[in-house]
């Protein structure tokens, strides 16, 4: 499928309600990763660019913060109506760019339309608390209302449903929104910005500035913007709350992950088998709520790493178009080089190398920025590859004696993102879910991410900040709450009072 935006030879911001070439001259490689060929150059924007997408902003955002609710909520509807219309074509321009298999795109659109869906719901979701007669004669209402100008900062991996956790919100509440996409894949971001215009969302309530660190550094040092919100890497979440906070910003930012899937010795081994390989090697692994550590119970690993290392050996690695394609390439080549460097140095550590998919090569794209699925077995808890974030299709596999291990083994780990558990035992099930100290759980459920009215959000060093993304979280992040006591002088006659009020 062929789109304007991906056949451009430059992808630019959008500022103002239009395509904007602003003043920054870096320009970047964005690369077809399924061939290894570059497909367009993106415009890296100078901290010029980025003070103009907020000075577009900040202009718009009296006008549309006094846009009633249910007028804002009807151009998200329309916006809601537009992106199903180009579902296949947003799937796309993410394939293209990012490389993960068609229909895996196709969900990440579809979880990026729940979350629009649900900020249609905004004025339901605005409604504040009234006390008549909080004192004698005076009645106290709180009411929430928009920060001003935020700012996202988007990771490459989901490049339309994580923008789609923060915009659709935020521009519902009635905020204006400057969007940094990644720069390995921004094309969606494009398309997103014209639909809000044909949406009728006026022009600098949703601006788009393409770039790299110096934009980043640029939005959170902007006094203009108020609040930003990231996911990405845990060094980064730090930097941008520890930076935000520093210049008096609300920041969230979501960090990196080792979720852990635990599977006890009475699981069914091929529900375990499939959720193991499916949230394992989906997307190349590249996704923050991949499965990247089976923790085997028990007699359980005997039984299940023989079954584990034939699927693996069996994906289907190709480009991610092609129909019956079951994991597309990496992302780039630096991905691909990081990614088989950790394998090596699992090797190094001492883990057993049940599968190796380097070297991997796809007829007719040799060129391409392919790996195979990896399986190590026998990892421990010392090794830098349990340890950290690898963000590939490696899957290690711990063995621990019980259930008790296998909690504190995950209670153990910096990053608490997202974890599982597969079991048939409804107590062990419920001890987990309420021992384990992680954001998201799954029981029987290999990728627990939330649905769009619940909220999405890890523990630890997975999210700096007091608040998950999307969900009524969202509202409150990007909102603030006022609180009015009212009286009238009909009710007054006491004449000037020098105690603190009480309730009377």
């Amino acid at each position: 499928m062929r789109t304007a935006f991906t056949d451009s030879a430059e992808v630019a911001h959008f500022i103002d309600g239009q395509p904007f070439t602003g003043a920054g001259t870096r320009m970047q490689a964005v690369f077809n990763p399924a061939t290894g060929a570059q497909a367009r150059q993106v415009r890296l924007a100078a901290r010029e660019d980025v003070d103009a997408a907020v000075a577009s902003a900040r202009k718009a955002f009296p006008q549309w913060a006094d846009t009633p609710p249910i007028r804002r909520a009807r151009v998200m509807l329309k916006f809601l109506e537009l992106v199903n219309q180009h579902k296949d074509e947003l799937a796309a321009i993410i394939t293209a760019e990012h490389g993960k298999v068609f229909s895996d795109a196709q969900g990440e659109v579809s979880r990026g339309i729940d979350i629009i869906e649900f900020a249609c719901g905004i004025p339901q979701l605005l409604k504040g608390d009234f006390t008549d007669q909080a004192s004698t004669g005076i009645d106290n209402w709180t009411l929430r209302q928009p920060l001003g100008v935020v700012a996202g900062i988007t990771p490459f991996n989901f490049p339309c449903m994580v923008p789609c956790w923060m915009f659709p919100v935020a521009i519902a509440a009635g905020n204006c929104f400057v969007l940094k996409p990644s720069e390995r894949d921004p094309s969606a971001s494009l398309l997103m910005a014209r639909l809000l215009t044909e949406a009728g969302l006026p022009d600098g309530v949703f601006n788009v500035v393409q770039g790299d660190k110096l934009a980043v550094d640029a939005l959170l040092e902007h006094p203009d913007v108020k609040a930003l919100s990231f996911v990405g890497s845990t060094p980064i979440a730090q930097y941008l709350y520890e930076t935000g906070a520093r210049h008096g910003k609300r920041v969230q930012a979501l960090g990196g992950a080792k979720n852990h899937m635990v599977v006890m010795p009475d699981a069914d081994i091929g529900q375990a088998v499939d959720a193991l390989v499916g949230a394992g090697y989906g997307s190349a692994g590249e996704r923050c709520m991949a499965i990247s550590v089976a923790v085997l119970v028990g007699d359980v690993a005997d039984r299940i790493i023989p079954r584990l290392a034939e699927r693996a050996k069996a994906l289907v690695v190709k480009n991610g178009m092609e129909p019956d394609a079951e994991m597309g390439p990496i992302v780039t080549r630096q991905a691909l080089e990081r990614i088989e460097g950790y394998i090596a140095l699992g090797v190094e550590e001492g883990a057993e190398l049940v599968v190796d998919g380097r070297s991997l090569k796809v007829p007719g794209h040799e060129g391409g920025f392919f790996t195979g699925g990896t399986l190590f077995d026998k990892v421990t808890p010392q090794m830098r590859i349990y340890r950290e974030e690898i963000f590939g299709p490696v899957l290690a596999c711990v063995r621990v004696k019980d259930f008790a291990e296998a909690v504190d083994l995950v209670n153990a780990h910096e990053f608490g993102n997202g974890v599982a558990c597969y079991t048939r035992d409804g107590h062990v099930a419920r001890e987990f879910a309420r021992r384990i100290q992680v954001g998201m759980v799954g029981i029987n459920v290999p990728i627990p991410v939330p649905m769009a009215w619940h909220g999405f959000g890890g523990w630890k060093k997975s999210l700096f900040g007091d608040m998950h993304a999307y969900g009524e979280e969202g509202v409150r992040f990007y909102t603030r709450q006022k609180s009015v006591m009212q009286r009238w002088p009909e009710s007054t006659a006491k004449g000037a009072e020098f105690a603190m009020p009480t309730a009377k």
